[in-house]
């Protein structure tokens, strides 16, 4: 009975959603030359995890093209919003605070980075000032 494909990222599903991020489009060989430098893949693997991320809808491919082209089906930021739920989720028990209290105290954020969340912080206030207003 075949497994159902799982929702999380994986390793290689990740650095191949990087390659064609960074990319656009990319044929197979592209892709292939990526992961046989950092990962040491044959080729035969690089055209099966291509297909089992079509699968997932991770991947959408060009057939029109000779070779065929393929381009990510999610944005970056997509991505990583669902990797970041997916830890709330499972590490923090629902709590994005308590995400973002653990990145706090186990980084060193620069002013500017610290800067830029007061600003976020500011905008999401004055957001729920807002909506107390209507």
């Amino acid at each position: 009975m075949p497994r159902t494909p799982s929702p999380q990222l994986t390793e290689v599903e990740l650095q191949i959603l990087n390659v064609l991020w960074e990319q656009g489009t990319c044929p197979v060989r592209d892709i292939h030359a990526s992961l046989e430098v950092s990962r040491g893949t044959n080729y035969s693997t690089t055209v099966k995890m291509l297909s089992v991320m079509l699968g997932k809808g991770l991947l959408t491919r060009d057939e029109t093209k000779s070779p065929h082209v393929y381009r990510a089906a999610m944005t970056r930021k997509r991505a990583g919003r669902r990797m970041v739920d997916d830890l709330v989720k499972k590490v923090y028990e629902g709590s994005t605070m308590s995400l973002v209290m653990q990145a706090l105290a186990s980084g060193k954020a620069t002013r500017e980075e610290l800067g830029e969340l007061r600003t976020l912080l500011d905008q999401m206030e004055e957001g729920r000032e807002q909506e107390g207003d209507v």
